[in-house]
C-alpha cells in the first residue's frame, strides 16, 4: 500500500463498475456508466500501483449545490484513511470552484453505519427524507 496515487478525472467506466461490484454487487451497464462519467463534474480515484482501489465523484451545478456520489473503497483498503482522502479531495474541488464567500449545499446519502464517518467532516442529517424511483428508460 506504499504506492498510493491520487488521480483526478481519470478512472474509466470499467474501473467504476469493478469497484461498484466489488463492494455493492451487480453494477450498472458500461454504456450507462460511460455517460455518467462524461457528465460528472469531478472524479477522484486512488490507485495502489496500477490498480484502482478507491473512488468518489461529485455531481452538481457548481453554484448552489454539489452531491457526493459513489464513495467506494475496496474492502481490504477500508479503515486506512482512503475515504478521508477522497472526501478531502472532493471538498477541495468544491472550494476551488465555488463562488468565494458564499455557502454551497453539499449533500450525500449514507448507510447508517457510515454516518459517523461523514459527521467527522461536518455533515449532519436533516428532517428531509430521501425519495427515489428506479425509472425504466424505454427505447
Amino acid at each position: 500500500m506504499s504506492d498510493l496515487v491520487i488521480k483526478h478525472n481519470t478512472f474509466s467506466a470499467e474501473e467504476f463498475v469493478f469497484l461498484w461490484e466489488s463492494v455493492w454487487g451487480q453494477g450498472p451497464s458500461i454504456e450507462q456508466t460511460r455517460l455518467a462519467m462524461e457528465n460528472t463534474l469531478f472524479r477522484v480515484s486512488i490507485y495502489d500501483g496500477e490498480r484502482i482501489v478507491a473512488m468518489a465523484r461529485a455531481i452538481g451545478d457548481k453554484g448552489l449545490c454539489y452531491y457526493i456520489k459513489d464513495v467506494i473503497v475496496l474492502p481490504e483498503y477500508q479503515g486506512k484513511g482512503l475515504g478521508r482522502m477522497l472526501i478531502n479531495e472532493l471538498l477541495s474541488f468544491i472550494n476551488e470552484n465555488g463562488v468565494p464567500e458564499t455557502n454551497i449545499f453539499v449533500e450525500l446519502c449514507a448507510m447508517p453505519d457510515k454516518i459517523p464517518f461523514y459527521e467527522k467532516f461536518g455533515f449532519s442529517a436533516n428532517e428531509a427524507h430521501r425519495l427515489r424511483i428506479m425509472y425504466q428508460v424505454h427505447g
